[in-house]
Parts: C-alpha cells; structure tokens; sequence
C-alpha cells in the first residue's frame, strides 16, 4: 500500500476481487483439493466408519446378551463416530464414504449439478470398498477375531431388502434436500442423526452404503452379512439412491422466473 492510498482501499480492492472469483456450489467436491488427498479422505474415513460399526458391534455383543442393548451400542458409537468423520473429511472430499452417495454426485453432475465427474467417481467407489474392507479387519485385529471370516449372518429376507431401499432413498433425500437448500453445514449432525434413527426403523439396521455392506461381509460378528447376501443388499441400495433422487427432484422442485428460466 503506498502513501496516497486511502486507508480500508486494498481490503475492498480484495473483496472486489474475492468476489468475481466462482465459489464452489453447494455439495461440490472442494476445488483445490488434490485427488490423491481426497481419495485418502474417503479410503480412510470409509475404514473408520467401518471399523466402528464392527468394532462397537463386537464390544456390545461382549458386554451384553440383550439384543437391545447390542443394537443401542452399536447405534449410538456409529452417529457419534459418523458425525466427527463427516465433520473432519468433509471439507476435503465431501466425506460421501458411500458409492451410492459418489454415484449419486455424479448423476447430477451430468444434468448440470454440482458433484464428481466420471474420473472422480472411479477414484472414489474402489478407495471407498478398499477402505470398508480394511475397517472389517482392522475391527477384527483389535477384539481378536479372526482377521478375516466370512460371515454366517443371512440377510436374504425379503423385508430386509425393502429396508434397504428405504434407508438408502432417505438418506440421498437428506444429503442432496441440504444441498438445494444451501444447508450442508448441517450434514454432519443431521447425517448422523437420520443414521442412528435408521438403524431402528428399518428392519435391515440400515446399512443404506455398498461399500460398507461389502466390508461387514469380511467379519463373523454383530454387524456382519453373509457373501450371500450382499449382491441383494447392493441392489436395493441402488434401487433407494434412484428413489431418493426422484423424491429430490419433487419435493426441492426449482421454480422458474416470468422469464421461464429457472429462478436462483
């Protein structure tokens, strides 16, 4: 700043400048974050979040027989884990830690909404399975379980697979009704809070990820799922993303301007 310059000039000159640069749109993948970093943030928040969900199952099923009780644990460590995880990656890559969620970016990315482009999305989905599958064992490795057993636990039901659709559907509902309504600071609570719910009003427990569904398949434990029956689960999760989509599209219908174009 030189002498003749008035005092408060080159902050509004900056402020002039910040504000003709793009700002990111609401649930757009950070901008300057390198891939490889976001890629880590999902590969290592999908473990934890596994790794919870595992490791808090087998500690319940260790403390307690009453089912209840098992099922509260678990709950309760996965909204308070999945709220921090989302809290701490978020602002990195969007903390999906779900190919449902990566997939669903990426639909409305091609009909001009904010989320991942294709590169991204084969980025995302295998750090998101390899990190799931990683949680499983590390969940395993520190109760002394076998590092890896398939699980026994048949969840072939059908009344199992239409909770997944409905927990899945909810939750891309939730995610991408904040993002139109600018209200994604709020994801982490509100993401967490319609998990722990889930996992009591829906008859699967809600696994509503593919990834995860993929991991838990790797442990003979609580939260387990046989081999058998994770192609069903998966499937029914996809099905709930498109569900969910559509209801986004009803209910947070754009308006349009007397113009005829969309209105802000």
């Amino acid at each position: 700043m030189t002498a003749t310059e008035p005092v408060g000039a080159a902050p509004a000159a900056e402020s002039a400048i910040a504000a003709d640069v793009p700002q990111p749109a609401p649930g757009a993948t950070p901008p300057r974050t390198p891939l490889a970093a976001r890629a880590a943030a999902e590969l290592v928040g999908t473990a934890a979040l596994v790794a919870i969900v595992v490791g808090s199952g087998i500690q319940a099923t260790d403390l307690t027989d009453d089912v209840a009780l098992q099922l509260l644990a678990n709950s309760t460590a996965t909204v308070f884990g999945l709220g921090v995880l989302i809290a701490l990656l978020g602002p990195v890559s969007g903390a999906h830690f779900n190919p449902a969620v990566t997939l669903a970016e990426w639909w409305t990315a091609r009909r001009g909404g904010a989320g991942v482009n294709a590169r991204e999305l084969a980025v995302y989905v295998p750090s998101q399975i390899v990190g799931a599958i990683a949680g499983a064992v590390l969940a395993d490795a520190m109760f002394g379980e076998p590092l890896v057993k398939w699980s026994t636990h048949d969840r072939s039901a059908g009344n199992l697979l239409l909770g997944e659709v409905v927990a899945t559907a909810g939750l891309i509902l939730l995610i991408f009704g904040l993002a139109r309504t600018d209200r994604l600071r709020f994801a982490p609570v509100a993401v967490a809070s319609y998990i722990g719910a889930a996992y009591w009003f829906t008859s699967s427990t809600s696994f509503a990820n593919p990834a995860v569904t993929i991991g838990r398949a790797f442990t003979d434990t609580f939260a387990g799922i046989a081999p058998g029956s994770v192609a069903g689960f998966i499937g029914m999760q996809l099905i709930g993303a498109v569900v969910g989509l559509a209801l986004v599209a009803v209910i947070f219908m754009r308006g349009k301007t007397d113009a005829g174009t969309p209105a802000a």
